[in-house]
Parts: structure tokens; C-alpha cells; sequence
């Protein structure tokens, strides 16, 4: 390991993360569960997505950027709708304070869904999806944010890279396999980090101003990200703004305030989330029928399952510790 990284216990690494979110002023009870899925994030492997933005979502605390303090009202619009107002608070109590009421509901009507509106960075998707499935839950999740994607043939910045996620369940809280994407090919941090670092970038990355190809991630920073699939990915965005901007009654892309930037603009995006209780739309065949279907893919040899990468870093990083930089380890302590 070079000389700038150490490595974390997971014990070590969830107090370090309570701690800063804590000491930077968001109340304890909201961030619990923040606190699991940033951990999650980082015992995934997904490097930049974890660690990374903690020292951000601690900014924006301090500055008032984000309420850290902030109570999430739900509001239980009909047995299977429900609404949740983050109040400028961050997306993970809200999600959390949601799926409250979510998670019975779909077990005892078949399906349910959750509006998450005015919200915040809701990080890896994946997690709360994965949460759902844990739970015996086939979910889908959406999360819009800021401005970063060109419609196709355009040059203005209108959709953010918009992930969405889909998690299937397996047996006995686990969890069969998970799939979560952004509509651009790569994820925004990994140009802004190849930009900080000054590396270059592949081809297909991001655009630059003029809607040209571009290797240099500061002119991709300044052009656009490009859309996974061409106007597949385009698409893919289109279906989560509707669900996250419209659908909750919160900010489109270009209303929201800079996810990384003490800009004193709140974000406000939105997260959706439908739950359905598989074996009750399936009269019990769901099991069965995701069982031979993972076998038809693990059966063959170099395939794997969406998410299998993710549960093996798990496992793997869970004995040797999670790497973080030095710098970056210091700059989180400074907040506990």
C-alpha cells in the first residue's frame, strides 16, 4: 500500500464517520443510518463514493448548506403512498423515516411506493435499495441530481447523471443480486477526481463545451458527462427526472444548488422508491424463479451476477481494513 494510505478497522471506520457527522452538527438520531450506508459504500469498494463525500456532506452542515438538525415529516397519503419531506435536511433520515412506513405497507398490500422530496445527496443508491431487499423486498429506487448531461445532439447540461437501482431479494435477509447505474457512462466523481489529480480520462467519458469527445476532465467538467448508451442513457435520465423532480415536487437539475460547493443554495432533488412484496403478486413462484435464474448466470464460467463484486469486496475488506488517504483521514477527524 503506498506510504499516503492506512487502513481502517470497520469498527474504526464507522465511529470515524458518526464522528465527523456528528461533531460537524448533525443531530445523532439522523445519522445512524447515514452512518451504515457510507460504510456500506466504502466495504463495497466503490472508492470515491464513500469517504470522498463525507468531508462535503460536514461542509454543508457547518455552512447551513444542509439542516444537520433537520426532523423528516411523513405523510401517509393513501395505504400504499406516502410522502416524505426531508425539510433541507439530508436524504438519509428522510429515506430511513420513510421506509418506516414503507416497508409494512408493501408486505401487507403487495406494493407501496415513497416520495422523497426537497431532499439531498442519497449517495449510493444501491444501499437503500439493497436495505428493501433485505427486508424481502423487490425494490426500485431513483435519485435525481444537479445538471451534468447534454440531451443528445444538444450542449446544455439538463439531467444529472440520475441513478437507478433495482434489488432483488434472496433468502433469509440477503440479498439475490442488485443492479444500480447512472445514466452517464462513468460516475461524475470520477472525473472530478482524475480533474483534481490531473489524469487524463478515456474517450467516452464526458463532452466538452462544444459536445466534442474530450480526454481532459476539466474541459469535461466544463462540457458535460456523456450518457451510458448514447440516447439510451439519455432516456434512462429522462424516466428518473420525472420520477425525482416531478413525481415529488422537487428541484430539476439545473434548480439545484452545487453538490460539492458551499454555495449557500440548497439542493432539494428527490428520491422515489417502489417495494413490492414478490411472492404475493407471484403466488409463489418468485423464489423458485430467481433461484434458476442466478443459476443460469453463475453456471457459466467468468459470468457473474450485478452486485457479486460488491459482496466480494465485503468480505474481503472486512479482514484487511478499508484504505483511506492520510490527508483525507485527517480532514474527517478535524470534524469529530
Amino acid at each position: 500500500m503506498a506510504n499516503n494510505m492506512i487502513r481502517l478497522k470497520p469498527r474504526d471506520a464507522r465511529a470515524l464517520i458518526f464522528d465527523a457527522l456528528t461533531g460537524a452538527g448533525t443531530a445523532p438520531a439522523n445519522a445512524g443510518y447515514f452512518t451504515e450506508a457510507i460504510l456500506d459504500t466504502e466495504l463495497s469498494g466503490l472508492e470515491g463514493h464513500g469517504f470522498y463525500w463525507l468531508q462535503y456532506y460536514c461542509e454543508h452542515v457547518q455552512s447551513g448548506k444542509v439542516d444537520g438538525k433537520a426532523k423528516p415529516k411523513v405523510t401517509k397519503l393513501s395505504p400504499v403512498a406516502f410522502r416524505v419531506d426531508a425539510n433541507r435536511g439530508f436524504a438519509h433520515p428522510a429515506i430511513e423515516k420513510g421506509f418506516d412506513k414503507l416497508i409494512p405497507a408493501a408486505k401487507k398490500n403487495g406494493i407501496a411506493g415513497l416520495a422523497v422530496h426537497a431532499s439531498y445527496n442519497s449517495a449510493t443508491l444501491g444501499f437503500h435499495t439493497g436495505y428493501l431487499a433485505r427486508h424481502g423486498l423487490l425494490a426500485f429506487g431513483f435519485t435525481n441530481s444537479s445538471a451534468a448531461i447534454a440531451p443528445v445532439g444538444g450542449k446544455k447540461k439538463i439531467l444529472g447523471t440520475n441513478p437507478m437501482s433495482f434489488a432483488v431479494p434472496g433468502k433469509n435477509g440477503k440479498i439475490s443480486f442488485l443492479i444500480d447505474q447512472s445514466s452517464s457512462a462513468v460516475a461524475w466523481t470520477a472525473v472530478k477526481r482524475a480533474a483534481d489529480e490531473g489524469r487524463p480520462i478515456p474517450l467516452g467519458w464526458a463532452l466538452d463545451s462544444d459536445g466534442k469527445p474530450t480526454t481532459d476532465p476539466a474541459k469535461g467538467l466544463e462540457g458535460s458527462m456523456a450518457p451510458s448508451g448514447g440516447y439510451k442513457g439519455f432516456g434512462w435520465g429522462l424516466i428518473v427526472e420525472v420520477m425525482c423532480a416531478a413525481l415529488t415536487g422537487s428541484n430539476r437539475g439545473p434548480q439545484m444548488g452545487s453538490f460539492m460547493l458551499n454555495d449557500g443554495k440548497p439542493i432539494g432533488c428527490g428520491q422515489f422508491f417502489i417495494a413490492i412484496e414478490p411472492e404475493m403478486f407471484s403466488a409463489g413462484a418468485f423464489t423458485k424463479q430467481v433461484t434458476a435464474l442466478v443459476k443460469s448466470i453463475t453456471a457459466q464460467e467468468g459470468a457473474r451476477l450485478p452486485n457479486s463484486r460488491r459482496a466480494a469486496n465485503i468480505k474481503r475488506l472486512s479482514k484487511e481494513g478499508i484504505p483511506i488517504d492520510k490527508a483525507l483521514y485527517g480532514r474527517l477527524k478535524s470534524f469529530a
